[in-house]
C-alpha cells in the first residue's frame, strides 16, 4: 500500500525543511512525497532541491490558491491513500504513516483521521485538538476532523470529486462533509496524535476568518443539499474551543 503526501508551499523557506525531514523520517516505507509549489520568491524550491528527501514530484508554478495546488497533487498521485501535510506542519512522530497504513490494512476503511496538537514559534504546544469518531449530523454541530490528520483513498477523489477552488478557507471542511454525511464514506477515527500544526494558520485567525468559515459552512450545507441551522452551528462553535484545552 502506497502513501501519497502532498504538500502545498509557497514562500515556505523557512518551515519546508523540517516538513520534509517529518516525512523523511517515517518508518513506514512505500511513501511518494509530492510537492506543488505556487512560485515561491524565496528559496523554498531551492531548499527542497538541494536536501536530501523522498520529493518524487516537484511542481513550481503559479496557481489559483492552495486548493488549486492539492487538486493538482491529488491528480499526479499514484499512492492508494492519499494525505495532506501543510508546508509549516510535522507529521507528529516516525510512526505516523504506519499507523495509517496499518488502519487500512486491518479495517474496511475509505477514509481515517485523528488528534493533532499546535505549536508556536518556539516549537511549544499551546492546544491540543481531540477528535471524536463521525456520526451523522456532527457537522451541524461545527464538528469536523482536523484536516491535516484526514488520510483517504485515492478512488473517492475520483468517485466524488476534488476541493472547491471558489472556497476560501472551508473547502477542506466541505469535502469532508461531502464525503462522511452525504456520501456516507466508511470512516475511522484514530485516538492517536498524527500531526503538529503551527498556530496561525488561515483558518484559524480571528474574528475576520471565523465569519468567512461560517459562512462558507453554510453554503456548503446548501450546495450537499443539508439543512443549516446558524444559532445551532455558532453555539456549538463557542462550545468547541474548550476542546483545544489540553
Amino acid at each position: 500500500m502506497r502513501i501519497s503526501i502532498i504538500t502545498v508551499t509557497y514562500n515556505s523557506a523557512q518551515t519546508i525543511s523540517a516538513c520534509i525531514d517529518s516525512v523523511n523520517n517515517q518508518t513506514y516505507p512505500n511513501i511518494e512525497h509530492i510537492i506543488i509549489d505556487g512560485a515561491s520568491k524565496d528559496k523554498t524550491v531551492e531548499i527542497i532541491k538541494m536536501q536530501p528527501n523522498k520529493v518524487e514530484k516537484l511542481i513550481s508554478e503559479r496557481d489559483n490558491g492552495i486548493y488549486d495546488a492539492m487538486n493538482k497533487g491529488i491528480t499526479m498521485a499514484t499512492g492508494d491513500i492519499i494525505g495532506i501535510l501543510n508546508s509549516d506542519d510535522l507529521l507528529y512522530d516516525t510512526n505516523v504513516l504506519e499507523k495509517i497504513a496499518n488502519a487500512f490494512q486491518s479495517n474496511n476503511i475509505n477514509c481515517c483521521f485523528g488528534n493533532l496538537v499546535f505549536f508556536n514559534q518556539k516549537g511549544e504546544i499551546v492546544r491540543k485538538w481531540h477528535s471524536r469518531p463521525f456520526e451523522k449530523g456532527i457537522f451541524s454541530k461545527s464538528w469536523t476532523p482536523a484536516h491535516p490528520t484526514f488520510y483517504c483513498k485515492k478512488e473517492l477523489y475520483e468517485k466524488h470529486g476534488l476541493y472547491k477552488t471558489d472556497y476560501k478557507i472551508a473547502a477542506d471542511v466541505e469535502l469532508m462533509l461531502r464525503f462522511l454525511e452525504v456520501k456516507e464514506v466508511r470512516s475511522l477515527f484514530l485516538n492517536e496524535y498524527l500531526v503538529k500544526m503551527q498556530a496561525g494558520g488561515i483558518s484559524n485567525n480571528g474574528l475576520k476568518s471565523t465569519i468567512i468559515i461560517t459562512q462558507e459552512m453554510k453554503r456548503a450545507f446548501q450546495e450537499n443539499g443539508l439543512h443549516f441551522n446558524l444559532l445551532k452551528y455558532l453555539f456549538f462553535k463557542a462550545l468547541k474551543l474548550k476542546e483545544f484545552i489540553a
